[in-house]
């Protein structure tokens, strides 16, 4: 049976689109004692507690507005939980840009208050979602969650050898999500021209699903300080336009600032340090004051080569448009008859 079975289980951005997803399947699958979701977007609470996760039908679910800048708000949040995914960010590459100092405050400062206030409250483990982006930074966002992950490695020593264990998982584009390619190609089809940023931009994608289910696993597999990455396929940013708009046509607009051609989530430099698994790598800490013993796992990992890099441009798993039209339909909804016709 999982550990988060009866447990007391807290979401920070709990009414975000990964924030909703997790916690349908962790009532579906886990089913946890009180499970709380923590966002500062009052709107958002009233339409998931409304349409989503009424009280009437989940009594297990608390609804808590609050902003991981407030520690003492977060304090008050974490009493009694055993559990906590961190899900709030500022996310968006080009708002980071213009607004880096709110960026820090949400992205840095509410990562500090976050691992002060769990380990003053008892918290057992935290698991943080980190980006791509973080992974050999060019933007504001970038390196903020790069930051926000050392911050939670180093954040093992300060809980010490029985308190709060942290760990991150880093994935690429979620499919669908709030803000994503596939709604914005959506939206813009009435149009008939999709903006290319450039036609040979590649990234790596997961379903809301599938990074939800790798989210919950990494609890198991955690022993402090790790990055959890998954292996998840590449796809062009031209086949996701094939994809969603057969019918329109594309115009290049440029690279946006902060953008990169390709995302990565194992520089070179991490792979000495990183483990390879069926379904996963995991990128271990350069250090380990907290745990004098190895971790159970490495002795099942196949440790990478010195020159190894986990790119979109360079991932032997890739979607062919047939196969991303079909992720597209099973995750995001169902498609238009017209939308499935591909232009020869």
């Amino acid at each position: 049976m999982s550990s988060l079975a009866g447990s007391h289980v807290l979401i920070t951005g709990g009414t975000g689109s990964f924030g909703k997803k997790c916690v349908e399947t962790l009532l579906r699958e886990h089913r946890p004692k009180r499970l709380v979701v923590f966002s500062r977007d009052e709107q958002k609470h009233v339409d998931m507690a409304r349409n989503h996760f009424p009280a009437a039908d989940f009594p297990e679910v608390r609804y808590f507005v609050g902003d991981v800048r407030d520690k003492n708000r977060l304090q008050r949040a974490l009493g009694g939980i055993d559990y906590v995914i961190h899900a709030a960010a500022m996310k968006h590459v080009d708002i980071a840009e213009y607004n880096p100092q709110e960026c820090i405050s949400t992205n840095i400062g509410g990562a500090e208050n976050l691992i002060d206030a769990c380990i003053d409250t008892g918290v057992k483990k935290l698991v943080a979602l980190s980006t791509d982006k973080a992974a050999a930074p060019v933007n504001l966002y970038g390196a903020t969650k790069l930051c926000s992950d050392k911050l939670f490695a180093a954040a093992n020593s300060l809980s010490g050898e029985s308190g709060t264990r942290f760990c991150a998982v880093r994935y690429g584009n979620v499919l669908g999500s709030n803000g994503s390619v596939v709604p914005f190609f959506e939206s813009k089809r009435g149009e008939g021209v999709l903006p290319i940023t450039s036609p040979d931009m590649t990234r790596f994608v997961i379903t809301l699903e599938e990074g939800v289910e790798f989210v919950l696993k990494s609890f198991e597999r955690m022993e402090g300080g790790e990055i959890f990455v998954p292996k998840i396929p590449s796809v062009s940013i031209m086949d996701i336009a094939k994809a969603v708009a057969p019918e329109c046509k594309t115009k290049v607009v440029g690279v946006r600032p902060g953008e990169k051609m390709h995302e990565c989530m194992i520089p070179a430099d991490e792979a000495r340090m990183t483990l390879e698994f069926d379904d996963h790598y995991i990128v271990q800490p350069s250090a380990r004051p907290w745990c004098k013993d190895a971790p159970s796992y490495v002795a099942s990992g196949k440790p990478c080569t010195d020159n190894f890099c986990y790119a979109s441009d360079n991932n032997p798993h890739w979607l062919s448009v047939e196969e991303l039209r079909d992720t597209i339909a099973r995750c995001c909804g169902p498609v238009e008859p017209h939308r499935l016709r591909v232009a020869a």
